[in-house]
């Protein structure tokens, strides 16, 4: 393994909810809200203007997005839906949800993982087999958008896709695989037509700490990853060099994204592992972290409903 210097880096803990599998954070700059979910336990949660709100899902719910027609687009067990909260009378509001597409998985057990929009609008979206002591290589990455709905498997044969993000250009997508028996960072050419370029390998994580979980990409076009089981924060420039390594109090950093009215703000979610991991803050496991690493980062962009035209691969 290469060896790593670490900084240490000054950090907020937002609100007191813990997570059991937190993921997906994203914020949404039109209301100045910061969402987030927890897979296992079910839950969507927002914070706004220092308040929290929480929502229970109808499945498991593994991403988010942002939508163009208001509400977020969300990847579950079953499909693609639409979520929209909606005030119900005198009573808590309520979470409305309409399915935008189905998935077909080619075995039981399994569920939509990691997902993001792309410079153009295009929802992309990995699946995996729930029970990741299997390793089972069934996993798939998906394409949705506005005028094919979503696509077929396009790049399969994946344990636990992960890390996607995207360059600012908008021409490079990443993926990861981090099961511990693959580790590995991938880059693909992107088209305009939203068709993939052969891969490329981008990092191979079993040379640096961690399993390379959720990532995010800032404005001067490098790829941060989450360093699972490693407490890690790695930062890798368009070459693949690492170039920072930062050091969390959380063992199980599970996905990192940048947001603030600056976007100058990076948000970790993270899970709270079998056990207490010595060396870490047990306190702080499923804690949603506030960092200020002293660089900005891109605005997501919503999925885009209205048609855009796709050449579909053969």
């Amino acid at each position: 393994m290469n060896a790593v210097s670490f900084e240490v880096p000054a950090f907020d803990v937002l609100g007191s909810v813990r997570t059991r599998v937190g993921e997906s954070p994203l914020w949404s700059a039109g209301d100045s809200a910061l969402w987030w979910v927890d897979i296992e336990g079910r839950q969507l949660h927002r914070l706004e203007g220092g308040v929290h709100s929480s929502w229970t899902t109808h499945e498991r719910l593994a991403c988010i997005a942002l939508h163009d027609a208001g509400g977020l687009l969300a990847a579950m067990e079953t499909g693609v839906f639409r979520l929209q909260v909606q005030p119900d009378g005198v009573r808590e509001n309520q979470l409305a949800h309409e399915r935008v597409a189905s998935v077909r998985h080619p075995r039981e057990g399994m569920r939509f993982n990691d997902g993001r929009c792309d410079r153009a609008g295009r929802f992309w979206v990995s699946s995996m087999v729930r029970d990741m002591s299997l390793a089972a290589a069934d996993g798939s990455l998906f394409r949705l958008d506005g005028l094919h709905g979503l696509s077929k498997p396009l790049v399969g044969g994946l344990v636990t896709g992960n890390g996607l993000g995207f360059s600012p250009d908008g021409r490079v997508l990443y993926l990861s695989d981090s099961h511990p028996s693959v580790r590995r960072i991938w880059a693909f050419g992107l088209n305009d037509d939203g068709t993939l370029d052969a891969r490329r390998e981008f990092v191979d994580m079993n040379l640096y700490p961690g399993r390379p979980d959720g990532a995010a990409v800032d404005a001067d076009g490098c790829y941060w990853i989450c360093g699972n089981d490693a407490g890690a924060l790695l930062r890798f420039t368009p070459e693949g060099r690492l170039d920072r390594a930062l050091k969390l109090p959380i063992s199980k950093p599970s996905m990192c994204a940048f947001g603030g009215p600056g976007l100058d703000e990076m948000y970790v979610t993270s899970i709270v592992p079998a056990a207490p991991v010595s060396g870490f803050d047990a306190a702080l496991d499923g804690a949603l972290l506030c960092l200020r690493p002293g660089v900005q980062g891109l605005a997501e962009t919503a999925f885009r409903s209205v048609p855009v035209p796709i050449k579909e691969t053969t």
